[in-house]
């Protein structure tokens, strides 16, 4: 008969994907909340330098004179290196080098770290690019300047070669390191759930995290079948435009938010998924809606298995019109091996998931399903 369900969660039926390593279990709260069924598969760790003795001897070296920039590229790394710092006793001390220097960051997080440990940037480009910081810092004369450039998940040498063919003694400081997934089967699952159309969403909070996500794939031999995934039934939300570059040059349409935010990140979900998978059937009897992988009827939700659901859903495309298994099977089985015996199966495994609403799905003998409702 299905469970009660609460109507002010505007995600029931849908099931979202995070790729997400920091910050993960708020960004899923935040999904559950909202009714979402969330597939967690993080693409990549951050793995904290093993020998703090680099970390450390970079940090001395900023002390041993004064610095004329400091470049900040990450929240969680400037924090871990004003921490570690002041653990070897030099927090003070880096504080106010740091004071006495230009200091540029790379985006929200990493201004929001710098302004924490009581200082303050001179610029911080809008795009949250890379390039664009490197290009302001071009623009002076770099000649003999002392740089502090704190790294961020892989050395930025194009960065500071750049900086030093003009000149600039460039100290680099590496705080952490991406490292391989933990669990990359989850990883390998969640892909073949993308291609089969199994998850509504996909949420990115990095590059590096959609760049370790389509290595995968490609290891799997699924990248052109992932990304046509991305280009029709899943959505790729991703925090940022920057976050987005590695999808944008392989042609996929990705959605973000004004604002670099978790909670900014879940509020398009919650606007964007129900306009895109969400049908209200009239059976004359009973009004469904239909959403994602769910059923809500009557204050109730029947949640449907990953295949039923997408049956209906197609179904629900043309309500009324008849849909011949060979259309089901184009429709639903995409890139998968099947014939109309799979469609039969699934027919019957969704009438038993709808109960008493079985007779929503219609078989029109010799010709195919369809949906008993007013088209």
């Amino acid at each position: 008969m299905g469970t009660a369900v609460d109507m002010s969660e505007p995600l029931v039926g849908f099931t979202v994907g995070v790729t997400a390593a920091r910050r993960r279990d708020e960004l899923v709260a935040l999904l559950q909340r909202r009714g979402a069924k969330v597939v967690e598969a993080p693409t990549m760790r951050i793995v904290p330098i093993g020998d703090d003795t680099v970390l450390r001897r970079a940090t001395e070296a900023c002390l041993a004179a004064p610095l004329d920039y400091v470049v900040a590229t990450t929240g969680v790394g400037w924090r871990g290196w004003i921490s570690a710092a002041e653990g070897w006793g030099h927090g003070t001390a880096l504080v106010a080098a740091c004071r006495e220097a230009v200091i540029v960051s790379r985006g929200p997080k990493a201004t929001g770290a710098v302004r924490a440990a009581g200082l303050r940037e001179v610029y911080s480009p809008g795009s949250e690019a890379n390039d664009e910081l490197l290009h302001w810092l071009l623009a002076r004369d770099l000649r003999g300047r002392r740089i502090a450039l704190q790294e961020h998940g892989a050395p930025l040498e194009g960065f500071a070669a750049a900086l030093s063919e003009r000149g600039a003694d460039v100290i680099a400081v590496p705080v952490y390191r991406w490292g391989p997934p933990e669990d990359p089967a989850a990883v390998r699952k969640l892909v073949e759930a993308t291609v089969r159309r199994e998850v509504h969403a996909l949420t990115f909070t990095s590059s590096p995290a959609i760049e370790a996500f389509l290595e995968i794939a490609e290891e799997m031999d699924r990248v052109a079948d992932l990304l046509d995934a991305l280009r029709g039934d899943v959505l790729p939300v991703c925090i940022g435009p920057v976050c987005a570059r590695p999808l944008n040059e392989h042609g996929i349409e990705t959605l973000w938010p004004e604002r670099g935010r978790l909670g900014s990140l879940v509020r398009m979900i919650t606007e964007e998924l129900p306009t895109r998978a969400r049908r209200e059937l009239d059976t004359g009897k009973d009004r469904l809606v239909l959403q994602g992988n769910a059923v809500l009827v009557d204050g109730r939700v029947i949640w449907l298995p990953p295949v039923p659901g997408a049956v209906l859903r197609a179904l629900a495309e043309r309500p009324g019109w008849v849909l011949s298994r060979a259309e089901l099977l184009k429709k639903v089985w995409t890139g998968a091996r099947a014939d109309e015996h799979a469609v039969e199966a699934a027919v019957a495994r969704l009438r038993s998931a709808l109960g008493p609403h079985a007779g929503l799905v219609r078989t029109v003998t010799k010709r195919g399903y369809r949906l008993a409702v007013d088209p």
